[in-house]
């Protein structure tokens, strides 16, 4: 849980909420087909509920965030040019809705697939 001080009182940000918007983020960038569990653990969770948090893994300590993004992408594109877009766009898209700042965004690509295979 991440929270801030105003002078009304305090913040409270739970990591679904960051993961929320960074979830959003990153399948709104070009060359991602979806989010992909990070381990055997979030994949049977996922099967065995709807969990729409699987993929993401935040962290915090008193400078920022830290999260790690797990993706499968479209085959045939510069790998290195979607993770880049990738994290750059989650980068600002939570800096700028939870006024939090991003320290580091690591982006792991666990697989690759054809979206259209005519």
């Amino acid at each position: 849980m991440t929270s801030q001080q105003n002078p009304l009182g305090r913040i409270y940000i739970l990591p679904q909420a960051i993961k929320s918007v960074a979830r959003h983020a990153a399948l709104q960038s070009y060359g991602v087909i979806s989010l992909a569990p990070a381990n055997i653990f979030e994949a049977v969770g996922q099967l065995l509920r709807k969990n729409n948090s699987y993929g993401i893994n935040v962290s915090a300590d008193g400078e920022g965030l830290y999260l790690d993004i797990n993706l499968v992408i479209e085959y045939g594109l510069r790998i290195k040019t979607v993770t880049d877009s990738v994290a750059e766009a989650v980068k600002y898209n939570v800096e700028k809705t939870m006024g939090i700042p991003v320290i580091r965004v690591n982006v792991y690509v666990r697989g690759l697939r054809i979206s259209n295979p005519d």
